[in-house]
């Protein structure tokens, strides 16, 4: 099957519908005017000689650029790589090592490089369409090889179920990995919706421009939910145009979906990871509230099952492999299914749940802790406002649990009080055995936690109870 070319259909159904809203530059482009666009970066990669297969690499913030550089890369079968911006020199050289681009656009244009290993054609639907290096909460970064065939079927199980031709979605996570890229921004092209960006997140700027554009549909991470909670305009915000919010990337406590829930916001919860998806699962917004804290049901053409606890998932929209790691990539994809890392279980009713992390779970006393299930616990506290739980050598348990915290503003706990909370809610073993107070959770760009470096930041083994 043949690559489509997206935006050229789009231009011909809805030529003057508006595609993108860039809030920052205060400038909005029509389907005519953003194919036009990719059009003029797509003759610019010609003009330097890329080639189907080439790597371009892309540094840019959120906004119209970055989404002209990619789909004019596509129109020429080039290989897309955004950068993430946070990362250091050296680790950003480290992707591009790797990568090997031809091309690098940023904000003062295209430079030309000479990658070790050029591209090939002809282009079809198995050939990469983009290069999303992961997050790398606890080592380097892979390079997840997402094809033109992923890209589509995620768009088509987004419609399905999230998304009309009539919604214009809020973008405010960065556009160098999938939450950014695709959860609403592909798929509402696909479409032919419209995509409004903001560069960075603020919490009062989101609120803003809800009401301001009358945004239908927005994801975002549980820490971009709770400040969005926790800030002054909240209470009064007008969200009225909201069908629903999605939160992803990470659990998000039932205790914060129900804040939103109560300002009269229906809230989803999905499932997906950059390999797979990332819209793999979706709960319904009629049970928003009664099945609070389920991913909901696999999409279109997802089969998911159990394999001693861990998800495993299989669909079209699937990645490819890791560029340049063929054990990675034998590891996590087995007889055509992908290998999660995730630990999930299913209720009576057939709904989805993830438990947590396969290396997050720790054994104290030979006992399987789930770092989750304490997490749920902690967070149920009024006055918590986050909570990490990670396993720590014990001389006596082999490990014990450790609980980092972040309090809501304003608020005193002791950590006697918040462990004595914990008795008669989960079973003794999994209570922590310390509570190190925090005023934040170190978290990657995509908004998971980064335990390695909680477990640096701890008390020494011997000030952990017994």
């Amino acid at each position: 099957m043949n690559v489509i070319d997206w935006l050229a259909k789009q231009e011909q159904y809805n030529p003057d519908r508006t595609a993108i809203i860039d809030i920052d530059a205060s400038r909005s482009y029509t389907y005519r005017e953003f194919n036009a666009e990719a059009e003029r970066v797509r003759r610019a990669l010609e003009g330097r000689g890329v080639k189907p297969g080439d790597r371009v690499c892309a540094l840019l913030p959120n906004g119209a650029e970055i989404l002209f550089a990619l789909f004019g890369a596509c129109k020429l079968g080039a290989i897309f790589v955004p950068l993430n911006l946070k990362l250091s020199e050296a680790e950003r050289a480290e992707i591009m090592a790797d990568a090997g681009p031809k091309v690098l656009i940023d904000g003062q244009g295209f430079h030309d490089l000479k990658p070790g290993i050029a591209g090939s054609g002809p282009v079809d639907m198995e050939s990469p369409q983009m290069l999303l290096y992961t997050s790398g909460t606890t080592a380097k970064p892979k390079g997840a090889i997402l094809s033109y065939r992923h890209i589509l079927w995620n768009a088509i199980h987004t419609s399905q179920r999230m998304l009309t031709p009539s919604d214009t979605v809020l973008i405010h996570s960065p556009m160098f990995y999938t939450g950014g890229l695709n959860v609403f921004t592909l798929p509402a092209f696909y479409l032919g919706a419209t995509v409004a960006i903001l560069k960075t997140f603020n919490a009062a700027e989101v609120l803003e421009q809800v009401k301001r554009l009358r945004i239908t549909c927005m994801f975002a991470v549980p820490t971009q939910l709770l400040m969005m909670a926790e800030s002054p305009q909240f209470a009064t915000a007008d969200l009225s145009s909201l069908r629903y919010a999605i939160s992803g990337g990470a659990r998000c406590p039932v205790p914060l979906l129900q804040r939103w829930i109560e300002r009269g916001v229906t809230m989803r919860q999905g499932f997906g990871l950059t390999e797979v998806g990332p819209n793999c699962f979706a709960l319904d917004e009629r049970d928003a509230l009664r099945k609070a804290g389920s991913i909901g049901f696999p999409n279109f053409t997802v089969e998911a099952r159990i394999d001693e606890g861990e998800l495993l998932l299989r669909t079209p929209a699937m990645c490819s492999g890791y560029w340049n790691n063929a054990e990675e990539t034998r590891a996590a994809i087995q007889d055509g299914w992908f290998y999660t890392g995730d630990i999930a279980t299913v209720d009576s009713d057939g709904y989805w749940y993830i438990i947590d992390r396969k290396k997050d779970m720790f054994i104290s006393g030979g006992e399987n802790v789930y770092p989750a299930e304490v997490e749920r616990v902690l967070l149920s506290h009024p006055k918590v406002a986050e909570a990490a739980v990670f396993g720590k050598p014990h001389p006596k348990w082999g490990e014990a649990g450790c609980a980092a915290v972040v309090l809501r503003d304003g608020e005193l706990l002791t950590e006697q009080e918040l462990l004595a909370f914990c008795v008669g809610k989960i079973a003794k073993f999994k209570i922590p055995k310390s509570v190190m107070w925090v005023g934040d959770l170190p978290k990657t760009t995509s908004g998971k936690v980064r335990k390695q470096d909680l477990k640096k930041m701890t008390v020494p083994d011997a000030a952990v109870g017994a």
